[in-house]
C-alpha cells in the first residue's frame, strides 16, 4: 500500500496533572510552550490528516488550538490521573472519533515533553514504518547509557542482578561494556501504529514492534528541572535545533484576539 494514500492522525497527549514538574506540557521553552513544539514538527511533517491533543485542561486546549491543534473533545479526568494508561486514552479518542465519522488508518503519539524531534524525524519514521510489511507498530528507540546487564536488585541487606545471564563464570555484571550485547530503551520521541491494534486488539503497540533509531537529540525528553535547563542551553546555543513556530508566543490576550494599548 503507497504510505500518500494513508490517513494517519497525530494524537499530543498533555494532561495536566504531572506532579514531578508541575504544567510540564505547557511550560515556557525557549520562549513558547513546549507542547508547540511538538505541534509545529507535526504541521512541518506535512503526513497528518489531522493534529488532535488529547487533554482534560480547558487552559491547554487553548493554548493548543492557538498553535494550530484541534482540540474536538477534552479526555475525562478519569482518563487522565497519573496511573492512567496509554491505551486507556487512546481508545478513547479513537472511539469518539470514529463515531465522529472520523477514521484513519494509523495514528502517532508525539508526546510534548520530546521538544527536539523536528518534522525530518517524523517523515523519516512514517517512511520506515509504511515501507514495512507484516508490522503492528513502530516505536523510539535509542541505546541505553546504563547497560541493564550492570544493574542489581536490592533487597534489604542482598541483591541480585536484575539481569542473571551469561556464564556464571563471566557474569553481564563483572563484563567490560564493549562485551555487553546492545540494548535499547524506549523515548517519549515517537510511536507509530495501525488504529487496528488499539481498536481491535485492545494495546497501544501490538505484538509486531519495528525499532526507530532516533540520533543527537531527537529523542531527549524533558521532565525534570535539569532537563529544562539543559534544553535552553542547548537551544540558545545551537547544540540542538528546535522546530520552527512562526506565530508569535502565546499569551491569553492574543489567544482570545483581546488587546488593550493602555496595558
Amino acid at each position: 500500500m503507497s504510505e500518500n494514500k494513508l490517513d494517519i492522525v497525530a494524537l499530543i497527549p498533555a494532561r495536566s496533572g504531572s506532579k514531578r514538574v508541575p504544567d510540564k506540557n505547557i511550560r515556557p521553552l525557549a520562549g513558547h510552550p513546549v507542547i508547540a513544539y511538538t505541534i509545529a514538527a507535526a504541521q512541518g511533517s506535512g503526513i497528518f490528516k489531522d493534529i488532535i491533543v488529547s487533554t482534560d485542561s480547558e487552559n491547554y486546549a487553548e493554548i493548543a488550538k492557538y498553535y494550530g491543534a484541534q482540540i474536538p473533545f477534552l479526555r475525562p479526568a478519569e482518563l487522565a490521573g497519573d496511573q492512567s494508561a496509554d491505551i486507556e486514552w487512546l481508545q478513547y479518542t479513537l472511539g469518539r472519533l470514529q463515531d465522529a465519522g472520523c477514521t484513519y488508518d494509523c495514528f502517532s503519539i508525539l508526546r510534548p515533553t520530546s521538544p527536539f524531534r523536528l518534522p525530518e524525524t517524523i517523515q523519516r519514521a512514517w517512511h520506515e514504518f509504511s515501507t514495512q510489511i507484516g508490522v503492528d507498530s513502530l516505536r523510539a528507540v535509542e541505546k541505553c547509557r546504563q547497560h541493564p546487564g550492570k544493574m542489581w536488585v536490592v533487597r534489604g541487606k542482598r541483591m541480585m542482578p536484575l539481569l542473571p545471564l551469561g556464564p556464571a563464570e563471566k557474569p553481564w555484571h563483572s563484563c567490560q561494556y564493549p562485551s555487553l550485547p546492545e540494548v535499547y530503551v524506549q523515548n517519549a520521541s515517537l510511536e507509530i501504529a495501525w488504529s487496528r491494534v488499539a481498536l481491535e486488539g485492545h494495546t497501544i503497540a501490538g505484538n509486531v514492534i519495528m525499532p526507530f533509531f532516533t540520533t543527537d537529540y531527537e529523542g531527549f525528553d524533558v521532565n525534570n528541572g535539569y532537563d529544562w535547563q539543559l534544553a535552553e542551553h542547548m537551544g540558545q546555543n545551537g547544540i540542538a535545533k528546535l522546530p520552527r513556530i512562526t506565530q508569535p508566543a502565546y499569551s491569553k490576550k492574543r489567544s482570545t484576539g483581546y488587546n488593550n494599548d493602555q496595558d
